[in-house]
């Protein structure tokens, strides 16, 4: 993305800037560190080498040179002559030189890291310092494992008081040669105890102190290679992976020299030492530079800052220290300190090395310090920023002149124009404004140049930003076991303005972005970690980071807790705050600060924020010396760990890369759709089930009477619960004798007109079946409504009530229980009791009552409604349709054509029967086929969720039907005990069809798991299949007894958001899973259209599924006039364009027709129907069309604890509702997971 008013570089192609060399200033120095010590542990073995405060600021332990020679040589004689047990209880030694030996020592022990640094260099093994595991979820522990496992290590060496404090678990001494838990260490092979610290490799561990003497004739081994490597530095990229900087010999050795040159180190100085001493400057000059000149270091340990930050300055007015190493955080600290300031003389200083004085926001620190201070000795000159980094060593440093003053320089640049990676001036005091300080003069024998951030290695021009790079002996040659990292990190070739390299020297990258300045200056505006690019320009963290600072941070966060990073969300990097609010702050003045914070960003640095996310108190993940540990901050947000306690959102203010909007062409009509696509020669898309054959004579209730009267004891209906497998049962005699009973019961008590509608509210049972055959002996029409729960009346009474006023009912027929629960005190809470119509309990009626309805009741007509079906849409929409007789009939005809249903089949019913094909197949189909249908109610599953599989092995069912609800409930209870129910018994070999009854898309990674799951017990992948049907037609799709099995394709995702079906290859980016509905039924004949136009679509383009079948429902059944001209619409539509005779019902559905290889039973390419989703349900954005589902189906997987959801649209955004099934902390980790989710599929 590149903006056309963005500035542009304008100055000349740099050249390389070389410091001064090195040679003269070094030339009585030690040959190497190895004859440094050794020099300084003889010659002066009484000075003191090093020295620790205590908790109360005094100098505690220290270490004398001639100490320090003594036990190195004590740590070299053990790694090089100690033996363990190895394979066979074969004695070997412990190290061999070359090695590679952990370091592991807290910041308040500087003196034994010392004592085993060194004892490692002498011994030729290379040290690895590493941080001080406290606890198993310490940030970037697992890291730092990664980084010894890699490196080989396999001895850590520690002190006996940090080894008490690691995490440990207890085994057998036996145990522990054999099998120890994942990431562990022993001590001797033979402790009780093991260090347990996750992805961490076996260590064995040795403790520094108190080890024996070297025997007399033992000399330290010859000296090695300068090449060799003399020990690793960690170094951490943008992600969090640690790596090893392998540093050698002579590379360790020049960068001594240099930073002797530079800073005019002396035997006998005194250095006090803030920083870390394991890495980076803490480790360059406290440790190797310090020994290389014999100077006296004074290390005051984190813990202390914390208590007292004035210690170091104190303990330099005492000592009389000529060089301190600390960074701007303790320059702050020490001014916080006013109390001791009056005790403070820093006239001994000569130089204050800033570690972090290349980072900008260093500035005003350092500024205040000398500011301060000066009035207690501290010279300007002695400020003295710094910059490098683990893989450079130094890279420049302010020194002092011959004359005693300091070169030094700044600059007030445009942050507009550093974005874009151009240096421009800019006005003083100006918000959008950025002060620089120099980082000094490249150090004595390198040579730095400024290469382009992205792309091959060019040179940068004057005023071009980039990443500094440095040639010099003092630098690092590799990442440890990472050849191709390291050869673009280490082997990096500037090029010039003819794309040449410069020549044969090699630079290293440092990570460090900035310029080079006037006078050789070296100026530093971030680091690349720290480097968000968002659009096309780049914003330092920490920028921002002093942004946040500036809207008045006291009152609600903590300075120095605060994360800024980057995630990527819709093909950018988003930017996202956190910080760690204080206990005090209410949730309105948070984000009434929130809000202040986006608004300063926008205004300075013209970036939307994505996500500005506050968590209580020490909370953020943080380093060994207090730092936030950003990577792992953005790890934990990123997947849903974070557990902000306030949280602020924007992605419709920085996402602005959306795709752009579809431009629909209203000029082109159906006909010209139709006719281009016949001479591109592409499929129409239309197809047709087989023949069904000629209509009944009867209708159901005779076929009743009929079936009583030549098989009265053949079974129809069992009833099966969890505590008993036959609970009611129904023979065709006996199931006529119900209805009859009733049927009369309605007419002579209910005093019921033919035509009537009465509304019958059972729970699933035969009763309910025997009460709808009831109703049509009685010539009432039938309403089938769910029982209301008594558990939650309070939302399903209400549904109750709205469907039998809206169906016009005159009657309500229920059992007893039913009727009491209408009648009750808690029910009239939520519904008048006296608006309910006539009430009757059917087993009011007496036993001895004989069939005496009026044999004048006419034989109903097939045209005649036989029932009203009423169900309630995923929109909240109430809708009843008309079934007809003719058309209840010809269904059960097409079911028993496509199921082999003959009375000497079982079929197996788990689904509720209010609607649909559900109501078809519980009531309608045992009758019309005289099969024997075995119900199982679909609460009974959720007490005893084996019971469907159990009754399926135990009864040798053939065909099975049941719901999406019934398959989860399995798949989540019954998935761990597969090999339980084996061991029982159950075995499902015998089911040949197990049909999922549903009006959506087809649940392929449900249906695919549940077969995958429940294989072992015997089920056969292709018996589970789906079908579809809708309100106009509960029976379009219907995987049969006969032909090819259910196929399924991979389409593109983003074609079909523009109503086009395009396949594409399993795992191909944004496909999706789309499973064959079944095939169509017999008697239904099926075409795409195009909703708006009503033309007929190619097999190519996403449609509405038309139906045309003599099972289409007659109607809507209307309550209000105003709506008869859109329902007739919906059962009467006609192709504008083509077959434009035949009367359509128009689904509501989405889909597309796929002609497969696979032949049908009449010898035919089958014609597979894809059911995508329902057009009242799709999501219109941009002018693209979303479906819910393929939303849900993305945020239910995005976190853990994400539940069931819903996804509708309000002022033109997308609106998800989720539960959220952790803990109340867990539900706003669960936001920003979903929104970047979203963002980034769609």
């Amino acid at each position: 993305m590149i903006d056309p008013a963005a500035p542009r570089p304008e100055g000349q192609l740099m050249t390389p800037v070389r410091g001064e060399s090195a040679g003269a200033a070094t030339q009585n120095h030690p040959r190497s560190l190895d004859s440094a010590l050794h020099r300084y542990g003889t010659s002066t073995p009484k000075s003191i080498a090093a020295l620790v405060l205590d908790h109360a600021g005094r100098p505690g332990q220290q270490i004398t040179y001639g100490k320090l020679l003594s036990r190195s040589n004590k740590v070299a004689f053990m790694l090089l002559n100690k033996t363990i047990s190895g394979k066979d209880n074969t004695k070997v030694p412990m190290c061999k030189p070359g090695d590679r030996v952990a370091l592991i020592y807290p910041n308040t022990e500087p003196l034994a890291f010392l004592a085993a640094f060194y004892g490692c260099i002498l011994a030729g093994v290379v040290p690895v310092p590493v941080e001080v595991p406290l606890t198993k979820r310490d940030a970037g522990i697992q890291q730092l494992g990664f980084l010894l496992g890699s490196c080989g290590v396999k001895v850590a060496l520690t002190s006996e008081t940090c080894y008490k404090g690691l995490p440990k678990s207890t085994a057998s001494s036996s145990s522990l040669p054999k099998t120890t838990p994942s990431g562990s260490s022993s001590l001797t092979g033979t402790s009780q105890e093991i260090v347990d610290l996750k992805s961490w490799p076996r260590l064995y561990w040795v403790i520094t102190e108190h080890l024996a003497k070297p025997s007399r004739d033992w000399t330290a081994p010859p000296r090695v290679a300068d090449e060799s490597i003399a020990y690793i530095e960690y170094s951490c990229d943008r992600e969090g992976a640690v790596k090893g900087v392998c540093i050698s010999r002579q590379s360790m050795l020049a960068h001594c020299r240099s930073i002797t040159a530079a800073m005019e180190y002396k035997q006998g100085d005194t250095m006090i030492c803030v920083l870390d001493f394991k890495r980076e400057v803490g480790l360059w000059h406290a440790v190797l530079a310090s020994v290389f000149n014999g100077m006296r270091v004074v290390f005051v340990p984190y813990s202390l800052m914390k208590i007292n930050p004035a210690s170091w300055m104190l303990m330099a007015t005492k000592l009389q220290a000529s060089v301190a190493l600390v960074k701007s955080r303790d320059l702050h600290w020490g001014l916080l300190a006013t109390r001791d300031h009056k005790d403070v003389n820093l006239s001994s200083l000569k130089s204050l090395l800033v570690a972090d004085g290349a980072n900008p926001w260093s500035l005003s620190s350092c500024d205040q310090f000398a500011a301060t201070f000066a009035a207690h000795g501290l010279r300007p000159e002695a400020m003295c920023p710094c910059s490098g980094s683990s893989e450079t060593g130094t890279i420049s440093l302010r020194k002092r002149t011959s004359s005693g003053t300091g070169s030094s320089g700044r600059g007030i640049l445009s942050m507009a124009a550093l974005s874009h990676s151009v240096v421009r001036v800019d006005k003083e005091n100006s918000l959008t404004s950025l002060t620089l300080q120099d980082a000094g003069q490249v150090i004595p024998g390198g040579s730095v140049v400024v290469v382009k951030q992205t792309g091959p290695p060019r040179l940068c021009r004057a005023d071009e930003l980039g990443e500094i790079c440095l040639c010099a002996n003092s630098t690092g040659h590799a990442y440890w076991g990472l050849e191709g990292v390291s050869a673009a990190t280490f082997k990096a070739e500037p090029l010039g303005a003819d794309d040449r390299p410069l020549g044969p020297r090699r630079y290293v990258r440092s990570g460090l972005i900035g310029f080079m300045g006037p006078d050789g200056l070296v100026f530093v505006v971030g680091r690349r970690t720290a480097q968000l690019s968002v659009s096309g320009r780049q914003h330092s963290a920490d920028d921002i980071i002093a942004t946040v600072l500036a809207v008045e941070p006291m009152r609600f966060v903590y300075r120095g807790r605060i994360a800024v990073f980057s995630v990527s969300v819709l093909r950018d990097e988003r930017i996202v705050i956190v910080a760690e609010q204080k206990p005090g702050a209410t949730e309105e003045d948070a984000f009434t600060w929130m809000s202040r914070v986006l608004q300063a960003v926008d205004a300075i640095h013209q970036v939307g924020i994505y996500c500005l996310a506050l968590v209580p108190a020490n909370q953020l993940p943080k380093t060994p010396l207090g730092g936030i540990h950003v990577s792992e901050t953005r790890q934990r947000f990123e997947a849903g760990e974070l557990h902000p306690s306030t949280l602020l959102m924007c992605p419709h203010s920085c996402v602005i890369n959306l795709p752009k909007p579809r431009e629909v062409q209203p000029d082109i009509g159906p006909a010209s759709m139709l006719v281009g696509n016949l001479v591109q020669g592409v499929r129409i898309a239309g197809a047709q089930g087989r023949s069904l054959g000629q209509e009944d004579d009867m209708n159901l209730l005779e076929i009743l009477r009929s079936r009583a009267s030549s098989s009265p004891d053949h079974r129809l209906f069992t009833l099966v619960t969890a505590k008993n497998p036959e609970h009611d049962t129904a023979t065709c005699a006996s199931l006529l004798k119900r209805a009859e009973r009733i049927g009369a019961f309605l007419v002579e008590r209910g005093r019921l007109n033919a035509g009537d509608h009465v509304a019958l509210i059972f729970p699933p049972g035969i009763d309910f079946i025997a009460a709808f055959y009831g109703c049509l002996v009685a010539g009432v029409v039938p309403v089938c409504i769910r029982a209301p729960s008594a558990s939650s009346l309070q939302t399903t009474l209400p549904s109750v009530r709205m469907i039998v006023d809206v169906s016009k009912a005159v009657a309500i027929v229920s059992n007893s229980a039913v009727c009491k629960l209408l009648k009750s005190k808690e029910a009239a809470h939520r519904v008048d009791s006296k608006a309910w119509p006539m009430i009757l309990d059917i087993e009011d009626s007496p036993a001895s009552w004989k069939r005496k309805v009026s044999s004048d009741l006419s034989e109903p007509l097939p045209s005649d409604a036989c029932y009203l079906d009423f169900s309630v849409s995923t929109t909240g929409q109430l809708v009843g349709v008309i079934v007809s007789v003719g058309g209840a009939l010809s269904m059960c005809r097409s079911l028993k054509v496509t199921c082999e249903l003959y009375p000497s089949r079982l079929v197996a019913l788990c689904l509720d029967p209010y609607s649909g094909l559900g109501f078809a197949l519980w009531c309608l189909s045992s009758i019309y086929s005289g099969h024997h249908t075995v119900l199982i109610p679909p609460a009974e599953v959720e007490a005893n969720p084996s019971l469907w599989l159990t009754t399926v092995s135990n009864l040798k069912a053939r065909d099975t039907f049941t719901t999406y609800g019934i398959l989860g409930v399995c798949i989540q209870e019954l998935a761990s005990q597969v090999p339980t129910l084996k061991d029982k018994g159950v075995n499902l070999a015998c089911v040949r069809t197990c049909v999922v009854i549903a009006e959506e898309r087809p649940r392929a990674t449900l249906v695919n798991a549940f077969s995958r799951i429940f294989a072992p017990l015997g089920l056969s992948p292709r018996a589970v299949s789906t079908s579809f049907g809708c309100r106009v037609n509960s029976a379009i799709c219907m995987q049969g007894a006969s032909g090819p099995d259910p196929s399924s394709v991979y389409v593109d995702a983003r074609a079909l958001r523009n109503d086009r079906v395009t396949l594409v290859g399993k795992g191909a980016p944004h496909s999706l899973l789309l499973m064959e509905s079944g095939k169509l039924l017999p008697g239904v004949k099926v075409v795409i259209a195009n909703p708006e136009t009503r033309g007929q679509c190619a097999d190519s383009h996403l449609g509405e599924i038309w139906v045309s079948s003599p099972h289409n429902a007659i109607g809507y059944f209307t309550v209000y006039g105003e709506e008869t001209n859109l329902h007739t619409d919906h059962f009467n539509a006609r192709l504008a364009f083509g077959d434009t005779m035949t009367r359509f019902a128009r689904t509501g559905y989405l889909g597309f027709l796929r002609q497969t290889q696979s032949i049908t039973e009449d010898g035919e390419l089958h014609d597979a129907v894809f059911v995508v989703g329902a057009l009242e349900e799709t999501l219109m954005l941009r002018g693209m069309r979303y479906h819910p589902v393929d939303i849900e189906s993305t945020v239910s997987r995005c976190h853990k604890y994400l539940g069931d959801c819903a996804v509708f649209t309000w002022s033109h955004l997308i609106v998800v509702v989720a539960e959220c099934t952790g803990a109340e902390n867990d539900a706003l980790d669960l936001v920003p997971a979903v929104t970047s989710s979203v963002g980034t599929d769609f």
